[in-house]
């Protein structure tokens, strides 16, 4: 991981930093998924019409696929953070002045996956407010 283009360049803290924050971010959309979950369960429980219940199931697969997504997500997270966890190892002296890549690429996959996870949670309360 040798030094890089300025303008593309981050210190081993600051990947750690956002390894970190899109972790927990990670973390908190997979319980908000359970309880997303969760509601879809007590509409199905009112509703017998098939439509709704055709909605309802489009909502269950689209979180099972966004489950999917964040544990892959997280696996790639902790290969990185191993990535420099065994280069801080390797090379000690070094941590504080060798500039890293920008996450090569996975600050673009967290921006599409909030992207796509927010336009499901609107249309996910948009649903809930018509059928509960």
């Amino acid at each position: 991981m040798p030094d890089i283009e300025k303008k593309d360049r981050v210190y081993i803290g600051d990947l750690h930093f956002d390894h970190t924050v899109w972790t927990k971010e990670l973390d908190f959309y997979s319980d908000e998924i359970n309880i997303f979950e969760n509601r879809l369960e007590e509409i199905s429980q009112r509703w017998t019409n098939n439509d709704v219940l055709a909605h309802l199931e489009r909502f269950q697969n689209q979180y099972i696929r966004q489950k999917e997504v964040i544990d892959t997500l997280k696996h790639d997270i902790k290969i990185q953070e191993q990535g420099i966890a065994n280069f801080a190892k390797d090379h000690p002296v070094a941590i504080d002045h060798v500039h890293f890549h920008d996450h090569d690429g996975m600050r673009d996959r967290m921006e599409t996956f909030r992207k796509i996870y927010m336009e499901l949670k609107v249309d996910f309360y948009a649903f809930v407010r018509k059928y509960m």
